[in-house]
């Protein structure tokens, strides 16, 4: 029996990000993410300026006239979300969690998924993966994926997003829409993200909190690291101190950013505390130019 406090949370968030799917996102969600495949539909007989690579030689040769093969667009896709639970997420300075603010993007999205009859999974990491939502269509099976989002308690706090790729590389046959949800606060994950966006349409959504970006001035303050444990304390009075901590910081991002560019994925950076809506549209408006 699920609480009813759980229940009224996933209802919330269900009411929430639906407005938008039907007001904003719908849409251009169809447009951007067309089929990723063609299938047969049938044959007919050869136009004047249809191309000829199209023509089925088999029936051509059984009713002496040039036939071709017709194709349609393979609308359905599979959208499958693989998201970070390691410690790291437990965050906020704002309004909410990392993991929060992530839940309900997730949200947006399989929504537009479903209401475009795509199938929607869900594969949730730490330094190992925990938990996997087989993909399946349908309102009810969105609502159970946004329920394993906001209240999955994972049981390892640390990061290991290789893991969850290489997973995904290995059970996703077909091709589909992969979206990955993390702070990409971690290492060593480079090959497998070269190799998933090779095989697969690969959108990378790194989600940060204001505090991590940039140290208040505020006197002594006490850092955790919530993968760790590791507990620093620093004097973020000291205007060098918070140039060294917005520098660190600067510089591990523009790794980050020149990785995925290498592997040549899509990425939306989000900020807790600011809109997502934005951000999303300008990436979809980014796609549409790109399908143009």
């Amino acid at each position: 029996m699920i609480p009813q406090e759980i229940l009224k949370k996933v209802r919330h968030i269900e009411i929430m990000t639906r407005s938008l799917v039907e007001d904003v996102f719908s849409g251009v969600y169809h447009s951007i993410f067309k089929g990723l495949g063609m299938e047969f539909s049938e044959v007919r007989e050869y136009q004047q300026g249809d191309d000829i690579r199209s023509i089925d030689w088999n029936v051509t040769a059984r009713m002496g006239y040039p036939y071709i093969k017709k194709y349609v667009e393979e609308r359905e896709l599979t959208v499958v979300f693989l998201v970070d639970a390691s410690g790291s997420g437990f965050f906020g300075s704002v309004d909410r969690l990392k993991n929060e603010y992530a839940a309900e993007i997730c949200a947006v999205l399989a929504f537009s998924a479903i209401k475009n009859n795509d199938r929607v999974g869900l594969v949730i990491v730490t330094d190992q993966v925990e938990k996997v939502v087989v993909p399946k269509k349908g309102r009810k099976h969105v609502l159970r994926v946004i329920r394993e989002l906001l209240f999955f308690q994972p049981q390892h706090r640390g990061t290991s997003l290789r893991e969850g790729l290489e997973y995904i590389i290995h059970v996703l046959n077909r091709k589909s829409v992969v979206f990955v949800v993390s702070d990409f606060l971690d290492e060593g994950f480079e090959k497998p993200l070269k190799v998933l966006a090779q095989r697969h349409d690969l959108i990378l959504m790194r989600i940060s909190d204001p505090r991590e970006l940039e140290l208040p001035k505020v006197g002594l303050i006490r850092l955790e690291d919530t993968e760790t444990g590791v507990v620093e304390v620093v004097d973020a009075s000291s205007r060098q101190v918070r140039e060294d901590f917005r520098k660190l910081v600067s510089e591990r991002r523009k790794q980050q950013e020149e990785l995925f560019a290498s592997a040549g994925v899509d990425f939306i950076d989000l900020s807790v505390g600011s809109s997502y809506i934005e951000p999303l549209m300008s990436f979809f408006r980014m796609r549409e130019k790109k399908l143009r």
